[in-house]
């Protein structure tokens, strides 16, 4: 699942207003993971481009921070460690300054790499992508600890790798990207436990990773949109309720990753996110270098490799129509994040250690790829494992 990751995950907070960011790095044996804040600053000089910097770190999280959430609250973010065979969930408070001060924690199973909150944040669910395949359920208590629910077990090859939660709050997806399925549960309200129901099969070898729903408001439909690790295609289904519980499937659609660009070999797609206005789908391709960019250093003239984030327009009808393939900046865009507005992209590049921001059109979609509106270099405290 790994491939000798640093950066893993990027979280944004008060962008528009703030214009900070939190990065979940990888450390090694020697030096614990971080979460780091990174400010957007202006630049120095008149007409010189913003700088991102790092003003704050936390090595609260353990050795392997690899997600980071800010549903509970606006004040606090929740930090999973993927840590095995034991891992651990720390939450932490951000403070005015935008440095993270550290609430609770609570060890968990290992290996958690996605959560979500479900029943109106009164719980929480953590997909498991190993040691041991699980979906681990928490309730949220008053003062943002949590409680253990029963956890729910898989075997070989099952790979839980997100935690999903409907348009409608009933029912919860699990992505399996080793078992090609998509499980589906119903949330009891009651006691926050899940009740299974038939999964969507995905094509055999895809390897669904991420899924984001999506309401059609002209066609007062909900989308299913699932992206394939394997398979670098992203599938879209038209989902409906049914009257006994559980949900039906459709499938409207089938894209590549790489749009009308041929697909490199040996290239995976990672992040799937729907921009704040709902009109753009955007995911990004891992281990696929199809750009060139600038190096960092202005002094050195030597052209860099860059993989790509993708993004589609949104049909009422559930069609994706090809928009772009941008740069991402780097390799292995593991996380991307948008500002509240969507005026802003975030890529965290794991292999190259950087995280770039670009600039989107709100109209098109596109992304302003040309050149980053401002790039940290050089991130994380440890080495590559």
């Amino acid at each position: 699942m790994r491939s000798l990751p640093l950066l893993v995950t990027l979280g944004t907070f008060g962008l528009t207003t703030a214009k900070q960011l939190l990065v979940a790095s990888y450390g090694n044996g020697t030096s614990a993971g971080a979460i780091q804040t990174l400010e957007l600053l202006s630049g120095s000089d008149e007409g010189s481009n913003p700088k991102l910097k790092v003003v704050h770190e936390n090595h609260d999280c353990r050795l392997s921070p690899t997600w980071l959430d800010v549903s509970l609250d606006g004040d606090s973010v929740t930090c999973l460690d993927e840590s095995a065979p034991i891992a651990n969930i720390t939450t932490l408070s951000i403070e005015p300054n935008g440095s993270l001060k550290k609430i609770s924690a609570i060890s968990v199973l290992g290996g958690p790499v996605s959560m979500t909150t479900y029943n109106n944040r009164s719980a929480m669910a953590l997909a498991h992508y190993g040691p041991l395949p699980a979906i681990s359920l928490f309730t949220i208590k008053a003062d943002n600890s949590f409680g253990s629910l029963p956890n729910l077990t898989f075997q070989a090859p099952e790979q839980i790798h997100q935690a999903v939660t409907d348009p409608t709050g009933q029912y919860m997806v699990f992505p399996s990207l080793g078992a090609d399925l998509v499980h589906v549960f119903c949330i009891d309200p009651a006691s926050g436990l899940l009740a299974k129901h038939v999964p969507l099969q995905c094509k055999k070898g895809y390897g669904p990773r991420h899924a984001v729903f999506w309401s059609s408001g002209e066609l007062q439909k909900i989308y299913l949109f699932v992206v394939h690790e394997n398979s670098n295609k992203i599938v879209g289904y038209e989902v409906g309720y049914l009257e006994h519980g559980g949900l039906t499937f459709s499938e409207v659609v089938e894209v590549s990753t790489y749009g009308d660009h041929p697909a490199p070999p040996m290239t995976f797609a990672s992040e799937l996110a729907i921009s704040p206005d709902g009109k753009f789908l955007i995911a990004a391709n891992r281990n696929g270098s199809v750009f060139e960019i600038d190096h960092p250093d202005p002094r050195n003239s030597t052209n860099l490799s860059s993989d790509s984030l993708v993004t589609f327009r949104l049909l009422p009808n559930g069609n994706l129509l090809f928009v772009q393939l941008a740069k991402s900046g780097g390799i292995y865009p593991r996380h991307f994040s948008m500002n509240k507005d969507g005026s802003l992209i975030a890529v965290a590049n794991q292999k190259t250690k950087n995280v770039n921001v670009y600039s989107r059109n709100l109209e098109t979609g596109a992304i302003t790829d040309d050149k980053a509106i401002a790039s940290a270099e050089k991130l994380g405290p440890g080495d590559l494992m």
